[in-house]
């Protein structure tokens, strides 16, 4: 009924003009013009009329690139009427316009130039303006590109989130409680409600971001957009209730491989449980290699920040011989390994028990074959390499698997053991196996083995370490008995000491030498049995007699 009006309004607004009426097909709709109104606005038009008079629109218009609600402002502008312009119409009417050459070369005040200011005074200074203008491009996008509106609208966007990145939404945080959602206090006390990129289409969404790593908008809110656009177009889509049609699988297979190329690199940019449900996501959608291998190199890069049901993927095809994809968790396991900091060994640490606790997990699963539990138990076993870490996470594993699995024969079980090391088994869990009646005689018999050298080692090192304690004790007694001999002494010299300095200071040696007595220092001397045989250097001296000719003295 609204198209019937609209019709009807166009003809009561053109049979005035009958001998110069013609008919334009815009899309569906046939509409009635009158083309010299429109040549006098149009330069386009115009020419084409004046090429052939004659010509009937209808054929000189077939491929007009605009709806028929755009013409319909086309058609009320050039009979005079009010236009009424907005953020929705004002991309698709500028286009239009453009097309026809409404511009003020051909006409003062055209069209163009009145559509053009209502772009840059009200569309372009506002965020949210230009999200929802460029949302009504998308069925004209080819021209919004090629006339410069989009490169318009993508400058005004850098600056404004150059200046405020939280345009393209919250960063995405991991809690405590293990959900990864934005910060609900910022939410909270926001005053704006913001436009979203992720209502764009990607031929849209994607230059737009690309532009925005180029101008180093800050990666964790460019991350946590494609997140969000990725949760949009493709895990709400992806509801298993109905079956996906061919086409809109490989839609959808094109945006989880552009995502992927857009998604900056960096550890912690978005959380490891995120990652994982995106690749997850080109996985069943069967995405390419390069596509899936890039979501693993950045899982790799933060491992120690996943969980277990994070490892928990299903491979390519879902094929029933093979349970988990063991293949991409060791590509993932090989990413960490070399690019983690060997100096922190905390991630090591994190790694391994997340190895060990996904084992455990997926050991309960009753259809899990033994090649794949190998494998895993291999590899969580060298995730434990270098983190000192004990066997009796491994060999509760085990010894879980065997008793969901008890149907397993001799050999299987000892194929099975052969993943552990007895040796870093503590000796309560070597008590425990040597009595599980679960484990394979031959994993019994290595186990008392091993408890029997652990015992002989420590008889050996206790014997050890007594008689080094023996011996220890002994040299010790030794050098207390020295000690203790050379304190004596030096307290003797230091007594000694104190009395000389007093018989210096009331100048009783003098008077002792007159008297002929020993001396002081003779008398220490001699304690200390530092006598020399030259005798006392108080003894009187013989007087020398010297010859008259030679000089030579002769004892008298």
């Amino acid at each position: 009924m609204t198209e019937r009006r609209y019709v009807d309004t166009l003809l009561r607004m053109t049979k005035s003009a009958s001998s110069t009426e013609s008919e334009v097909q815009v899309g569906s709709m046939p509409l009635s013009l009158d083309k010299e109104l429109l040549a006098s606005k149009s330069a386009k038009v115009a020419a084409l009329i004046q090429e052939n008079s004659n010509a009937d629109l209808y054929y000189l218009l077939h491929d007009i690139p605009a709806d028929s609600e755009t013409f319909d402002l086309v058609a009320r502008f050039c009979h005079g009427c009010a236009v009424q312009m907005s953020t929705e119409n004002i991309v698709p009417l500028i286009c239009l316009s453009f097309y026809l050459g409404m511009d003020e070369n051909h006409c003062n005040n055209n069209l163009l130039s009145k559509a053009v200011t209502f772009f840059e005074q009200t569309v372009l200074p506002s965020w949210n303006e230009i999200i929802k203008a460029l949302r009504s491009s998308e069925k004209s996008l080819q021209q919004t590109m090629q006339i410069g509106l989009f490169d318009a609208c993508l400058q005004a966007m850098i600056a404004k989130a150059s200046d405020n990145p939280r345009h393209l939404g919250e960063p995405i945080v991991s809690t405590d409680k293990g959900d990864d959602r934005p910060n609900a206090k910022r939410r909270l006390f926001a005053l704006d409600w913001q436009e979203d990129l992720t209502t764009l289409s990607l031929q849209l969404y994607e230059p737009i971001i690309y532009t925005m790593k180029q101008h180093e908008i800050p990666p964790t809110y460019i991350s946590a957009s494609i997140y969000r656009y990725a949760k949009k177009w493709i895990f709400h889509c992806n509801n298993g209730r109905e079956t996906m049609s061919i086409y809109k699988r490989k839609s959808q297979r094109n945006v989880i491989e552009t995502l992927e190329k857009l998604l900056p690199h960096g550890r912690e940019l978005l959380p490891c449980t995120l990652l994982f449900e995106m690749l997850r996501c080109a996985i069943n959608l069967e995405a390419s290699s390069v596509c899936r291998n890039g979501f693993e190199i950045r899982i790799g890069k933060q491992l120690d920040q996943a969980k277990v049901k994070d490892l928990l993927i299903l491979p390519q095809g879902y094929a029933k011989e093979v349970q988990y994809d063991i293949e991409c968790i060791r590509r993932i396991l090989k990413v960490f390994y070399s690019n983690y900091d060997s100096s922190d060994a905390s991630g090591f640490i994190t790694v391994a028990e997340l190895m060990e606790e996904f084992l455990a997990e997926v050991a309960c699963d009753m259809d899990l074959m033994i090649d794949s539990f190998i494998s895993l138990a291999e590899m969580s076993m060298a995730a434990a390499i270098g983190t000192k870490r004990n066997s009796d996470g491994i060999y509760r594993v085990i010894d879980i698997y065997f008793e969901k699995h008890a149907y397993l024969t001799e050999k299987e079980k000892e194929q099975v053991c052969k993943v552990l090391d007895f040796r870093k088994m503590s000796p309560e869990a070597c008590e425990h196996a040597a009595k599980n009646e679960r484990l394979p005689v031959r994993a019994v018999v290595q186990v008392l083995f091993m408890a029997q050298l652990q015992m002989r080692e420590t008889l050996a090192r206790t014997a050890y370490d007594d008689d080094k304690s023996e011996k220890e004790e002994k040299e010790e007694d030794e050098v207390r008995m020295e000690m203790e001999k050379m304190s004596i002494k030096v307290k003797e010299l230091e007594k000694g000491c104190r009395e000389m300095k007093q018989e210096i200071t009331n100048g009783c040696i003098r008077q002792r030498v007159n008297k002929g007595k020993v001396s002081l220092w003779s008398e220490m001397k001699r304690k200390f049995g530092c006598m020399t045989s030259m005798g006392d250097f108080h003894c009187p001296a013989k007087k020398k007699k010297e010859h008259p000719k030679c000089g030579i003295h002769h004892n008298s």
